[in-house]
This record gives C-alpha cells, sequence and structure tokens, in this order.
C-alpha cells in the first residue's frame, strides 16, 4: 500500500498504523503521558534549584551545593543547571521544539550522572532513566497532542535523535569541560 502524498504525516502515519495493525492514538496518549509527566517532572525539579518552590533549596543553597561538587563558580552552574532542567522539562511538557527540549534534558543529566557516579547505583539511577526518557523522546517525537505536531518546525525520528543525542553529549562535555577549567 503507498502512503498518499497529499493530507500530510498524520494521514501517512494512521494508514502506516493501520497496515501494522498499531493503534495510533493509543501510541500518541502514549507519549503524551511520558512527556508531560516527564517533563513535568523535570521542570519542577529546575524549579526547585531556582526557585525553591516545591520544597526545593532555592538559587543559594544551589549554588553552594554546586561549589561543594566542584562545579566552580557554583553560582553560574548552578543556575545553569536549575535553567536548563525549567526550560527543557517545560518544553517536553509541552511537545515544543522537541529534541531540542530532549537535547537540553539529555546534555544536563551527562553532568548528572558525572557527578553522581562514583557515590553508587542508588543515586546515579535516577539520572540514568531522566537520560533514558529523554533519548527516547527525542527519538519518537512528541506525537500528535503537541504543539510541534503539524508544524513547519516540527521534527522526529532517527536523524533528528541521532542529531539531538550528538548535541546533548557535546553541551555535556562542554559543562564538564568549563568545570575543569574554572
Amino acid at each position: 500500500m503507498t502512503a498518499p502524498t497529499t493530507g500530510g504525516t498524520s494521514l501517512t502515519r494512521s494508514l502506516l498504523a493501520a497496515r501494522e495493525g498499531v493503534d495510533a492514538t493509543a501510541t500518541d496518549i502514549g507519549l503524551l503521558i511520558a512527556r508531560v509527566g516527564f517533563g513535568g517532572l523535570f521542570a519542577v525539579h529546575g524549579s526547585q534549584k531556582l526557585f525553591g518552590w516545591f520544597n526545593g533549596y532555592g538559587l543559594e543553597a544551589t549554588n553552594a551545593g554546586f561549589d561543594q561538587m566542584g562545579y566552580n563558580p557554583g553560582a553560574f552552574f548552578g543556575t545553569l543547571a536549575g535553567l536548563s532542567e525549567l526550560v527543557g522539562g517545560l518544553l517536553l511538557l509541552l511537545g515544543l521544539f522537541t529534541p531540542l527540549a530532549a537535547a537540553i534534558v539529555l546534555g544536563t543529566t551527562v553532568n548528572i550522572l558525572n557527578a553522581t557516579w562514583s557515590d553508587g547505583f542508588a543515586m546515579w539511577e535516577m539520572g540514568a532513566l531522566f537520560a533514558l526518557a529523554a533519548a527516547a523522546l527525542a527519538f519518537t517525537g512528541p506525537g500528535r497532542f503537541s504543539l510541534d505536531h503539524g508544524r513547519p518546525w516540527a521534527r522526529q525520528g532517527v536523524v533528528w535523535g541521532i542529531a539531538a543525542v550528538a548535541l546533548a553529549i557535546v553541551a555535556g562535555v562542554l559543562t564538564l569541560i568549563l568545570k575543569a577549567v574554572l
């Protein structure tokens, strides 16, 4: 069966899903739940760092903690981490600029893993879960129930997933290099 060239990606996707016995709506609902749940929790985590919301420490304590972890100056790295978590999480929640949002979150997790790795599995497992969720969303895209859906800038798939992961690794490693030289 050849998918029609008119009608956009949704029609093509629906036809392919029907042919393969996949419920496209269920997949889109699953992506919505994953995006909103994960993105929302990651944004909350960032708001704890920046504003002290949701019983967080706030920016001053966050910055001091980053100083103690060797991320000096703590004010720079603490603010960067909080902003990355808040912005990346909100963009994922909304399904907006999804590969970029996933890259922001995944780049942040590179540093979460670096900061927690030596403390054993119990300390870095959450960072690994964050990384896996962000990488998965980088490849799948946000689904139909998103602000990206049907927009000319919407991107998803293998090439965009690889690009998001590569960008995240570069950003995460650059942050580690800055940590080492500052």
